[in-house]
């Protein structure tokens, strides 16, 4: 799946203990409309998937091209990588909203996940949509390389 280029984002979340997770994630889409449902994947053994389903709730954060340093943060196993990032919460749901990296958040309540193969698939009803006036293009994730979204029109090869 390398080859397939795709948005970036940080999936979050913070259960009623205060613990704090988060993983970058390409694997995500809009499954429904009305309501509007997101899907998300996460490896079976994610501290992230543990604490959403602890949570009942998450945000997608959905980065822009700044936001590279961001991805490659929650990509890796650093403990205290909320330490090394701007981030609030989310008004409705009180999810990690990573401000300056996200150019939207979507606050979601969890409504299932279904094991397949070693992920689980997480389904949430998205509750809002906070956006950035004036951000930067989506950071894009293909071939194994972060691109600004112009430079994935004009990139030849």
């Amino acid at each position: 799946m390398s080859t397939f280029p795709s948005g970036v984002a940080v999936v979050t979340s913070q259960d009623q203990q205060g613990a704090l997770r988060g993983s970058t994630c390409t694997s995500l889409c809009s499954v429904s409309l009305r309501p509007p449902i997101l899907l998300v994947s996460l490896h079976l053994r994610s501290g992230t998937l543990a604490t959403i389903r602890r949570a009942g709730s998450f945000a997608v954060n959905f980065l822009h091209s700044r936001g590279r340093y961001a991805a490659e943060l929650f990509s890796t196993a650093v403990a205290d990588r909320f330490r090394r990032i701007e981030w609030e919460r989310t008004p409705n749901l009180s999810q990690p909203w990573l401000v300056r990296d996200a150019h939207a958040t979507a606050e979601c309540r969890l409504t299932e996940t279904v094991e397949v193969a070693d992920h689980g698939v997480v389904f949430g009803v998205v509750r809002e949509v906070l956006t950035v006036r004036g951000a930067p293009a989506p950071l894009l994730y293909g071939q194994r390389e972060y691109r600004r979204w112009p430079e994935a029109l004009t990139a030849e090869g």
